[in-house]
């Protein structure tokens, strides 16, 4: 295999050659000062960069400005080496492409382990995402008339229900009859969701005060990331780097795993929910005015569930993107799903039926979801 090239940019023409030596897949060029470089930068593209920082008169912020348009930093290890006695600020520059930094003097065996453990991480990064099986969702002519036909349908002959729905709310608590919401649907399109007023008035403000009774969410006080301002690299650790400092690995990626989770809020037992509100929402009758959204194009009978902003923020991932293909719905694939009395469907399972519903849509599929929905409304998990 052809070695890779790099570049040692400063004075330290031993250390240079005892790099050179100890990286057998690296071609180490030397150059004494950093001016000397421009083309072989621009030509090159080399792979690793060793630099001292008396080479470019210390001025290091306004040289690794130069080298981000001459190379691409996501592919280049670039190893800073300065003098002890040296006060700068130097934190910032592994905010800005520097991989790690030395002090004088330099041992030369430890810099050519972490090179290695570099190159190695690198070689393991995909550069080019894989693409996803494209999809793009046009309602069929059938489901749209379907949709219409039942929503028209059902409005009309339920209009004794909403009326008498409407005042039993009226009576119970002040504030409107209904409810609308922003909610997201096909291809993140936003638009007004409607419920009967299920709450009490501005309930919505409470839910930062509910956040514990999120049955997604962790039982232990939510911990911000420890981080460390120290940015020594530390061997055998697996360590990330920020501007705020170096944080071990696997404590980031339980955060992003927790955020993740609680990306479904459902509260068990709500005691915002008024004695009107739990029965309308336990046999799904808050959400008839939502025939309003389907006569309107904004859902369908059968789609997956509209969810509010802050929870399609977080679902822009590759993983759960393609939910958001099919249509919003009055229920779907994940609501209707046999589930035992006291079990709970976690959120990746919501989000796995979500898109194994946009992927294989059919008419019939509808009708028996439509089916299923008749027995699964009197359930103890409100859906």
């Amino acid at each position: 295999m052809e070695p890779k090239i790099g570049a040692y940019i400063g004075n330290n023409e031993e250390l240079s050659t005892s790099l050179n030596n100890g990286i057998a897949w690296l071609d180490l060029h030397f150059f004494p000062n950093s001016t000397e470089n421009i083309d072989f930068f621009i030509s090159k593209k080399p792979a690793v960069i060793f630099l001292e920082t008396d080479s470019c008169s210390f001025n290091v912020d306004s040289y690794l400005e130069w080298l981000s348009a001459a190379i691409d930093p996501l592919e280049t290890i670039i190893i800073l080496f300065k003098d002890v006695n040296d006060q700068c600020d130097y934190k910032l520059l592994l905010t800005k492409g520097i991989n790690d930094i030395y002090n004088s003097p330099v041992k030369a065996n430890e810099v050519i382990e972490r090179v290695n453990i570099l190159n190695e991480y690198i070689k393991k990064q995909d550069p080019v995402p894989l693409a996803l099986e494209s999809f793009e969702y046009k309602i069929p002519v059938i489901k749209r008339l379907f949709d219409i036909l039942v929503a028209g349908t059902a409005l009309l002959l339920l209009s004794p229900v909403l009326l008498m729905v409407s005042l039993l709310i009226k009576l119970e608590s002040r504030g409107p009859v209904f409810y609308a919401s922003k909610r997201v649907g096909t291809g993140y399109k936003i638009f007004d969701f409607y419920k009967f007023r299920s709450m009490d008035v501005n309930a919505d403000k409470k839910i930062k005060e509910m956040k514990a009774m999120n049955q997604y969410a962790k039982k232990e006080e939510d911990q911000e990331l420890a981080y460390n301002p120290d940015f020594t690299y530390t061997e055998n650790e697996q360590t990330l780097f920020d501007d705020k400092g170096k944080v071990a690995e696997a404590d980031y990626l339980k955060k992003q795993q927790e955020e993740t989770e609680v990306s479904f809020v459902k509260v068990k037992d709500d005691p915002r929910i008024t004695k009107v509100g739990r029965f309308i929402r336990n046999s799904s009758i808050d959400e008839l005015p939502q025939l309003v959204n389907v006569l309107k194009g904004d859902m369908s009978i059968v789609g997956n569930r509209p969810i509010p902003l802050y929870e399609a923020e977080l679902l822009t991932t590759d993983d759960w993107i393609q939910r958001f293909i099919a249509p919003a719905g009055l229920t779907g694939l994940w609501q209707v799903e046999k589930r035992a009395q006291s079990t709970e469907m976690s959120p990746e399972e919501r989000k796995m039926l979500d898109n194994e519903y946009a992927r294989n849509y059919t008419f019939w599929k509808d009708i028996r979801i439509i089916i299923r929905t008749f027995r699964a409304v009197f359930q103890s998990e409100s859906v």
